[in-house]
């Protein structure tokens, strides 16, 4: 059966390797499978939740862009866009805002970790965004949606309110309820300075990330300077538990040879960590590099990036824009 795989990525600039292993790899892997029905979109509405320098901002959005296409999305097969292009998803957005009660969106566990104890001062974009989250994905009739573990509960919201919509206007089955696809391995890569964090363009160490834009020589030097343990390394999952450092360089490597931890434990089993810096140092540069060559061309031509993404959203606005147009019959409009 055919799928319909809707995500997005905020345009925050300075892309690493958390980013491509735990979401745009998976994204390249659904965009081969000629079943599948992939729409990628830059979520540039989402990220002026926060202050934005709106010269980076538009840069950001066409690295993003041009992080998907280095990565191997075909854009010939998958439709690549900037959100706010498409006026179907604001619209979408406010729509659903009057059929979501304030109660649920109280319950989301992110905009109180992001708001801080001054939530007072936090914006109301970043409060109702969850919202728009769900505007973005039921506009496509989307079937699955890609989510890592800190986004399921903003997807279980879209679930509930595609239920109450269709509930609420008598319309069964006309938003579709979608499927989250997560990925239960290697979906959260964290630092290399403290494993117990999550890898973040926002840690003030550079040597806590690989950046998709980082030389041979930086990626080799990064690993090399990776914290570890003093332990030698385990044959068996359960002894990597209470080694986060450990977990996480085994993780990266696993991931990025596209093979099971058992096998990378199997591989390196009682060895010390510099075998495997080693060996992993060799086999992210020579992954990541052509990468990071052809963003760093592909950035160069603003021209083509920008019809890449108004081509994507001409074809994105003929498939919203007419689910805006059945929601408004629907609604009363």
């Amino acid at each position: 059966m055919s799928k319909i795989i809707f995500s997005g990525v905020q345009p925050t600039g300075n892309l690493h390797l958390g980013n491509y292993l735990g979401a745009i790899k998976n994204f390249v892997e659904l965009n081969d499978d000629n079943e599948n029905q992939c729409i990628f979109c830059v979520v540039d509405l989402h990220a002026i939740t926060v202050k934005q320098d709106k010269h980076e901002l538009k840069n950001n959005i066409r690295e993003t862009a041009a992080t998907f296409i280095a990565s191997g999305i075909d854009t010939s097969k998958s439709i690549i866009f900037n959100q706010s292009e498409v006026h179907a998803h604001a619209e979408g957005s406010w729509m659903l805002s009057c059929m979501a009660p304030m109660g649920w969106l109280n319950r989301m566990t992110q905009f109180k970790e992001k708001a801080g104890k001054d939530k007072e001062k936090a914006s109301v974009g970043l409060y109702i965004y969850p919202i728009l989250m769900a505007s973005d994905i039921l506009l496509y009739d989307a079937t699955h949606v890609p989510v890592g573990e800190d986004q399921k509960q903003h997807l279980e919201l879209t679930r509930d309110i595609a239920q109450k919509f269709n509930k609420d206007f008598n319309c069964e089955d006309f938003l579709k309820v979608p499927e989250p696809l997560i990925k239960k391995k290697f979906s959260r890569i964290m630092s290399l300075k403290d494993g117990s964090k999550k890898m973040s363009k926002s840690d003030p160490s550079d040597l806590s990330r690989i950046n998709l834009t980082d030389s041979k020589d930086e990626i080799v030097n990064k690993i090399k300077k990776a914290k570890t343990d003093s332990y030698p390394i385990p044959n068996e999952e359960i002894k990597l538990k209470d080694r986060p450092e450990a977990q996480n360089l085994l993780g990266i490597y696993s991931s990025i040879s596209n093979q099971t931890l058992d096998k990378t434990l199997n591989e390196f089993g009682g060895k010390n960590f510099l075998d495997l810096k080693v060996q992993l140092a060799e086999i992210l540069s020579n992954k990541i590099s052509p990468i990071t060559n052809e963003i760093k061309k592909l950035t160069n031509d603003k021209k083509y990036l920008d019809k890449i993404l108004l081509d994507g959203a001409s074809k994105a606005e003929e498939i919203a824009g007419q689910k805006i147009k059945e929601m408004k019959k629907i609604i009363g409009f």
